[in-house]
């Protein structure tokens, strides 16, 4: 994607959510409280305190999450931290955009590869089993 075809909103699912360990990181990127969301796909748990997600529109299960407008004048920065951010975790994490059911594109982290993953049947990260 390029120019103004890029997304201006961001979808998450886990540790970037309010109330976890990098809400922070995101809080100062974004315009307002964000709203409720999800997007079809399979929410998994790593055994490491951090999900997974795998996107896909064919699937009827979703990931519940919420999805964020991304400040224009931070707009670079927020996506340059969030990228470094996710490279730093297992699993080789991607930006990818996403479809929501809501209707709106937006940027999301995709699982990639090497973990052992347990699927989160809620597909929302706080209603996980052994919380």
């Amino acid at each position: 994607m390029t120019g103004s075809a890029q997304p201006s909103d961001l979808f998450v699912y886990g540790t970037l959510l309010p109330g976890d360990v990098r809400w922070p990181l995101l809080q100062q990127f974004v315009v307002d409280d964000g709203t409720a969301d999800a997007v079809h796909g399979l929410l998994f748990d790593t055994g490491l305190d951090y999900p997974a997600a795998i996107f896909d529109a064919n699937e009827p299960s979703t990931v519940q999450g919420r999805r964020y407008q991304l400040r224009a004048d931070t707009y670079e920065e927020a996506l340059r931290r969030l990228d470094v951010e996710e490279d730093t975790v297992l699993g080789l994490y991607r930006r990818v955009a996403v479809l929501t059911l809501s209707g709106v594109t937006a940027w999301a982290y995709a699982y990639g590869t090497g973990l052992d993953l347990t699927p989160i049947p809620s597909g929302n990260w706080f209603n996980r089993p052994n919380r």
